[in-house]
């Protein structure tokens, strides 16, 4: 077999031509996958995704990708990190070097839009390691005139409108992925308890404002508080969710152990890993619409974000039972099969803001970082 029955099967129904996956072990086996194949693949999801920076034909929305500071490139070079971090491979650090200097440690152009706050966190990265001042000047000098006049919007987004007035705070779910980690690790960097409040208090209001209290999942924006699908169901979007959960994890991974709000966000944590576990597909992945799994192809940057959380959280201490690892290790063979013979990434869903078609070629750079953060969290293993 080349890939998993599932996932061929749906390749054949859903996309017009379907590259061919690695072979990889089933399902019930993966439980028995190393450390190192996790990293072997990563580092060829990685490799060829470094060796495709030049050009972005393969993708949809090539100006945002193209976009060297932006939410895009800015997630993969957050996953980069962390599997620089995770296989001490100096040609991966490097690279996150290397864009670093070509950028001058800058960031996007907006200054309170979290989309162009990402790329800091791939700095404060390097910062970690270098403790270059100049690797996060940019970063606490945009934070410091945040703090001087911090937003004021009501968090609703406007239908119809492509500049959202809301948007100068964390008022979509992918939001918080891209900014509160840069605050909370901001603070680790400095010691300036400041950034890591303003980032709770945040965050909270948007978890207050977004989350579905009885479904434990967060609506992608305030557009979908009431939309149902033509089932009469609530739509969660995957990935929507997926930058979410994988955003408590940077937290956690950066607020002190004695913070107060830190039982909080490991409540809200276990409480979205439990409900995610109901919610994933026999052949490990998790459907683009959350609760509309029927005819869902195998979508990997939504399901590589959740498998990046729950082996964190196995390995932290934060999940116990054989159900967390059993879901980690059908989550992963889904993702390793949908690596093709090059290294490229597919099944990664475009740009957009809601559940939306897939085919077994689509890749995309947040989800390549997605699977780099999923990778060394399950290559520590």
């Amino acid at each position: 077999m080349r890939a998993c029955l599932i996932i061929a099967l749906s390749a054949l129904m859903l996309a017009p031509a379907v590259v061919q996956a690695r072979p990889v072990a089933p399902p019930a086996a993966v439980d028995r996958a190393t450390a190192n194949q996790a990293l072997t693949l990563g580092r060829e999801v990685a490799d060829w995704q470094l060796a495709h920076m030049d050009g972005f034909d393969y993708t949809h929305f090539h100006r945002y990708t193209a976009d060297p500071r932006g939410w895009i490139q800015g997630a993969l070079f957050v996953g980069l990190a962390a599997f620089a971090q995770r296989t001490g491979d100096p040609r991966y650090a490097q690279a996150v070097r290397a864009h670093g200097v070509a950028q001058g440690w800058g960031l996007g152009h907006r200054p309170l839009h979290a989309d162009d706050h990402v790329i800091g966190q791939a700095w404060l990265w390097a910062y970690s390691k270098d403790r270059d001042p100049a690797q996060i000047a940019a970063l606490r000098a945009r934070f410091d005139a945040i703090l001087a006049a911090p937003p004021v919007a009501d968090l609703a987004f406007i239908d119809g409108t492509e500049t959202q007035p809301c948007q100068v705070r964390w008022c979509w779910s992918d939001a918080l992925f891209m900014a509160p980690a840069a605050w909370t690790g901001l603070s680790q960097a400095t010691g300036d308890p400041r950034y890591a409040a303003y980032a709770d208090k945040e965050f909270w209001a948007t978890t207050d404002y977004l989350l579905d209290k009885q479904e434990h999942l967060y609506v992608r924006d305030s557009r979908y508080l009431d939309r149902r699908d033509d089932q009469g169901r609530k739509i969660f979007w995957s990935r929507g969710n997926g930058w979410a959960y994988a955003g408590i994890v940077d937290v956690l991974k950066t607020l002190p152990a004695d913070h107060p709000s830190r039982p909080r966000y490991e409540a809200l944590f276990r409480q979205m890993s439990d409900r995610l576990l109901t919610l994933q597909k026999p052949d490990g992945c998790w459907a683009p619409s959350l609760l509309a799994p029927e005819h869902a192809p195998p979508e990997t940057s939504g399901t590589a974000f959740f498998v990046y959380g729950l082996a964190y959280g196995v390995n932290h201490g934060l999940l116990k039972g054989a159900k967390y690892d059993a879901a980690v290790a059908r989550g992963w063979a889904a993702l390793a099969a949908a690596v093709q013979p090059d290294g490229k990434l597919g099944w990664v869903q475009q740009v957009g803001y809601a559940p939306d078609h897939v085919s077994a070629d689509d890749t995309q750079l947040y989800g390549v970082g997605a699977f780099l953060l999923a990778a060394s969290e399950v290559g520590a293993r």
